[in-house]
């Protein structure tokens, strides 16, 4: 498994109600991803940035949902270039799941 940290920062003055309508508009989408395990949104207020820590399959899936036309998309919502960083998962402890998921 691969884990993907994706950050962005947002224009300023974005509020965090803002933040949230826009997770929960794309949350369908990824949900239909049948190549994420999992997908964490997050948001730091005080650095104005928003992004999501991923749970591939493996890392041609992040790559393929995370193309030039996903970066665009987020260049032209937010003005803001997406970074990305990936590392290796060999194993993962869900509680909630009461589980150990090992990739």
């Amino acid at each position: 498994m691969i884990s993907e940290l994706v950050m962005f920062d947002l224009p300023a003055g974005t509020t965090r109600d803002e933040v949230v309508a826009g997770m929960r508009e794309v949350a369908p989408a990824w949900r239909r991803n049948p190549d994420l395990v999992r997908k964490t949104f997050l948001y730091d207020a005080a650095s104005c940035r928003t992004g999501a820590l991923y749970l591939w399959r493996n890392r041609a899936a992040a790559e393929a949902a995370h193309d030039a036309a996903w970066r665009q998309r987020v260049m032209d919502r937010y003005g803001s270039v997406p970074t990305q960083h990936w590392f290796d998962t060999p194993l993962v402890v869900d509680n909630a799941l009461g589980a150990t998921i090992e990739g």
